[in-house]
C-alpha cells in the first residue's frame, strides 16, 4: 500500500466511477480542483481510494472522498483519511472540515470529527458538516 498525490485528471476518474456514475463527467469536477491537494491510496499499484483538500488560511476541507466499491470497508479510506489530517495538522492547520453524507456520520465521527448544526440538500442526498478543531 501506497499513499501519494495524484493528479485532478486522477481524482477525476475514480469520483465519477465511483461517487456519480450515472452523471456527466463534468458533474464531479470542482472550481477549486487546480489549487486543491488530490491524494490517493494505491495497493498494487491500482488507485483504490482517493481525497482532495482544499486549504484556506488555516482550515482545510476535504472533499470527493471515496473508495472504490470493491474496496470498500477494508480500511483502506481510513487510512488514506488519517494520513491527509496528519498532513493537514503538521502544516498547522487549525480547523478540518468536510460535507458528510448524513448516512456516513458514524465513519466521520470514529475519526474524530463531530456533527456541526449546518446541514443542506444537494442531488437528493441530505449532507451534515462535520468539523475538527485542531488547534
Amino acid at each position: 500500500m501506497e499513499i501519494r498525490r495524484i493528479t485532478k485528471e486522477e481524482a477525476w476518474k475514480l469520483r465519477h466511477e465511483v461517487m456519480w456514475p450515472h452523471k456527466d463527467l463534468e458533474y464531479i469536477k470542482i472550481k477549486d480542483d487546480d489549487s486543491g491537494i488530490h491524494l490517493g491510496l494505491f495497493k498494487e499499484n491500482i488507485l483504490i481510494s482517493i481525497v482532495s483538500l482544499f486549504i484556506d488560511n488555516e482550515e482545510c476541507q476535504f472533499r470527493k472522498f471515496a473508495t472504490i466499491q470493491k474496496e470498500q470497508g477494508k480500511g483502506y479510506g481510513s487510512k488514506l483519511l488519517d494520513y491527509a489530517l496528519k498532513e493537514m495538522k503538521d502544516r498547522g492547520i487549525k480547523k478540518i472540515w468536510c460535507n458528510a453524507r448524513k448516512d456516513k456520520t458514524g465513519f466521520y465521527k470514529k475519526i474524530g470529527l463531530k456533527e456541526s448544526e449546518h446541514t443542506f440538500e444537494k442531488g437528493g442526498i441530505s449532507y451534515i458538516i462535520m468539523e475538527e478543531y485542531v488547534g
